[in-house]
């Protein structure tokens, strides 16, 4: 098949070219900034750099996707920094450039990342399946832009009936190889990531966090299955077993510090404000209050086992970071972040 992957430099669209390379695929790979083209996966694709948020973006798009059997649109600002487009700007107007691109170059199979992000929050420990409504945390962007794009796409499906679309719903998806980006998304400059794996690391967590994670690797087969199969409709991916604050702190090789989410909260105001650690306090909400999910569907339909648990894809990732693993493209390769006092590092992940 030709398949064209926007984010194809990202976390998951890296392993999903480690996943379909050496499979005669004519692979195009679309992203705002060209990785290195000779380093493995990024060597099995051909390269177009374009920014899908850009004003020509659409008709250049258009053009990239003529002749595609298929789509896989994994392109979203996560975690920006201060710098970077702003997020509407990439994941609304550049997702809404994706969809009509792909309509008007007649490609038949369009292949969607959303998230658990995007449910309604549930009871805490209930686990909820594809049906579950799409409603977000109204006080987290990320988990409000996910809501918005699942409404996007169902338009898209009525307006577009002959068109299949799929859609994921991964957890938290992780690898060792994105380690660079979530050390930036998740350590102050200040705090050197040494200490991660110290028997004696004190870690403040709040009672009741429980945590889904899934192996990049995992969810790029799921991608694949769903490419083979032309599947459609919605499928959620998670690792198993669910992780509990102890749990984490262990991981993390130390103790946990029970502290109130609110508390937590309260302190991560203003040290991001300050520019002082990069996590914004809306994520810490969103991870309280993010749904567990049911991943029977994709078990069923697609055949979907994930080969890494969730206890062995976290210490290989924490594993990295000690290590200061780097990639070989720019997401996974950030640049180091500066302590710039007064001004936050990373864009603001308030819904409003």
């Amino acid at each position: 098949m030709r398949i064209v992957v926007t984010g194809a430099s990202g976390n998951i669209g890296t392993a999903l070219l480690r996943a379909l390379a050496g499979e005669e695929h004519d692979l195009i790979g679309v992203a705002r900034h060209r990785p290195d083209t000779t380093a493995a996966p990024y060597s099995s694709a051909r390269w177009v750099q374009q920014d899908i948020g850009a004003n020509d973006a659409w008709p250049r798009l258009t053009e990239i996707f003529d002749g595609a059997d298929a789509v896989v649109h994994l392109a979203w600002a996560i975690h920006p920094r201060a710098d970077d487009p702003a997020m509407r700007r990439t994941n609304l107007a550049g997702s809404a450039n994706v969809l009509r691109a792909a309509a008007d170059a007649g490609v038949g199979h369009v292949v969607c990342a959303s998230s658990v992000a995007a449910y309604t929050p549930a009871d805490r420990w209930d686990e909820v399946d594809e049906e579950w409504p799409c409603g977000g945390l109204a006080e987290s962007a990320y988990s409000a832009g996910k809501a918005a794009f699942e409404s996007r796409l169902d338009e898209f499906c009525r307006d577009h009936p002959g068109i299949g679309v799929a859609r994921i719903r991964p957890c938290g998806v992780v690898q060792p190889d994105a380690a660079a980006e979530f050390s930036g998304w998740l350590l102050s400059p200040l705090a050197p990531p040494l200490p991660l794996g110290g028997k004696w690391l004190p870690v403040p967590l709040w009672p009741g966090l429980r945590m889904q994670v899934v192996h990049s690797d995992d969810v790029a087969e799921a991608i694949r299955a769903i490419l083979d199969r032309r599947a459609t409709g919605a499928f959620n991916l998670a690792g198993e077993p669910v992780l509990g604050s102890r749990e984490l702190a262990g991981l993390a090789g130390g103790f946990r510090i029970p502290v109130p989410l609110r508390l937590l909260t309260g302190l991560a105001w203003p040290s991001w404000r300050l520019g002082l650690q990069p996590l914004h306090p809306s994520w810490l909400r969103l991870a309280d209050q993010a749904s567990l999910v049911d991943t029977r569907r994709a078990r069923e339909e697609l055949g979907w086992r994930p080969r890494h648990d969730a206890v062995a894809t976290i210490r290989e990732l924490l594993a990295a970071i000690r290590a200061g693993r780097r990639g070989d493209s720019r997401p996974l390769d950030p640049p180091r972040d500066r302590i710039r006092l007064g001004r936050p590092s990373h864009q603001d992940q308030s819904a409003g």
